[in-house]
């Protein structure tokens, strides 16, 4: 029998926190079996920080804490695109900062970061067009700006990718696989979120076609679901923290069954493609919500990253996809046998 495609289970490890202590994050991440992480809220005794605030000795203790427990970053949770392009007020708290300093200060960190946590992957988003016009009106920005970060990058030996997200030029898989045609460069790759779409209005068949569209430049997927308890209207800005239905990937309006389906057809030549630039496989990051989300993060708790990670489970078994999560001889292994 032909081996099976597989995949690389990480996720967001803030999720897993009640307070987003390091150690419980780690704690929850190890017990129920991962061995990657997504890094992006933290606390190592100075307060909760996003992990762009990170200063060199709370890097250490980080990389020290997550050496016990077992686990290596799978990419920085950054919130690098999530500013305005434009100077204009349009009503929404979303902060402008001129291009040319971003992309020196803030994504130069962001690299940074990366490297200091052994990662080759930083995660990111398409940047936020006015509130109420259209986002191909602004493609033509987007595409140069993260052509640039993409650039910065790619001298750093390290890969950008961008997320599909509402109210941001890429809000979509329409949108986004044409970013990436236009941006055309081997340091950006793109992120699917399936809930990130399903709660615009789309249906679980828009959806596939929007996974189909975004395959020739996806990087990794981010599981996250959700159930809309009514239809949605396709209606432009949708407001992040009012939304409150996410659920499991095994019983949301997103299908993940097909989605997963799908994927599995193409995981081996993107392993390929994402090994060529030092990367260790297909990443699906768990970034459930499943107690709560918003604009720029959510929470599950321990619980609710279990139940998650066991739906996902559910469907990788279901549809032929293998993964690892540890076992008695990780464990052999961690203790010296």
């Amino acid at each position: 029998m032909a081996d099976r495609p597989r995949v690389i289970l990480s996720g967001f490890a803030d999720e897993a926190a009640n307070q987003k202590t390091a150690v419980q994050q780690f704690a929850a991440f190890a017990a129920v079996g991962l061995q990657y992480y997504s890094i992006r809220f933290i606390d190592v005794g100075e307060g909760v920080k996003n992990v762009m605030k990170l200063g060199r000795s709370e890097i250490q203790k980080i990389r020290h804490l997550q050496d016990e427990y077992g686990l290596n970053v799978s990419s920085i949770g950054s919130p690098i695109g999530k500013v305005k392009l434009l100077d204009v007020e349009d009503g929404t708290k979303n902060a402008y900062i001129p291009f040319k300093k971003y992309l020196g200060n803030e994504v130069a960190k962001a690299c940074e970061l990366a490297h200091a946590f052994e990662t080759k992957l930083i995660r990111g988003f398409s940047f936020y067009h006015p509130k109420g016009t259209d986002p191909k009106e602004h493609m033509p920005q987007a595409v140069d700006q993260l052509g640039q970060i993409a650039e910065l990058c790619h001298r750093s030996d390290l890969t950008y990718g961008v997320e599909v997200e509402p109210n941001l030029v890429g809000e979509n898989g329409y949108l986004l696989a044409e970013i990436y045609r236009q941006v055309n460069h081997p340091a950006m790759v793109l992120i699917f979120d399936a809930a990130n779409i399903v709660v615009q209005g789309y249906t679980a068949g828009e959806l596939l076609e929007q996974f189909q569209l975004i395959k020739p430049g996806l990087g990794w997927v981010h599981i996250k679901d959700y159930h809309n308890p009514k239809p949605v209207k396709k209606s432009g800005h949708i407001d992040e923290d009012m939304l409150a239905n996410f659920v499991p990937c095994d019983r949301g309006d997103s299908a993940h069954e097909s989605l997963l389906r799908e994927l599995a057809r193409v995981l081996p030549q993107m392993e390929r493609k994402l090994r060529r630039r030092g990367i260790p496989g297909v990443f699906l990051d768990l970034e459930p919500h499943l107690k709560g989300g918003g604009q720029f993060g959510g929470f599950s708790g321990p619980d609710g990253m279990g139940v998650a990670l066991r739906s996902l489970c559910r469907v990788l078994d279901y549809v032929g996809i293998d993964y690892h999560l540890r076992d008695f001889d990780d464990v052999k292994a961690a203790r010296g046998f």
